[in-house]
C-alpha cells in the first residue's frame, strides 16, 4: 500500500465515521485515537507548509465537515 492509499484510506475512515456518528473522533475513547491522531497531525503539517496541495483541498472538506460536528455547549 502506498502512503497515498493509506493517506486516502485514513481520510475516508474519517470522513465516514463523522457522517455516521455525527461527531469528531473523541480523545476518550481508545478505538478513535488513531483517527484523531491523524487528524492532528494533518493540521500540523498543513500550517508547517509542507502538504500537497491536492491533499490539502481534500482536508479541507473534512475540516468543514469536522466543523458541522463540532459539539455545542448545551448550557448557553
Amino acid at each position: 500500500m502506498t502512503q497515498d492509499e493509506r493517506w486516502q484510506a485514513q481520510y475516508d475512515q474519517m470522513m465516514a465515521f463523522m457522517k455516521e456518528n455525527h461527531r469528531r473522533p473523541s480523545k476518550h475513547r481508545l478505538e478513535e485515537h488513531d483517527m484523531l491522531n491523524w487528524y492532528k497531525h494533518t493540521k500540523k503539517m498543513i500550517a508547517r507548509g509542507d502538504y500537497p496541495a491536492d491533499r490539502i483541498t481534500k482536508f479541507k472538506i473534512l475540516q468543514d465537515t469536522a466543523d458541522e460536528c463540532r459539539r455545542l455547549n448545551q448550557y448557553i
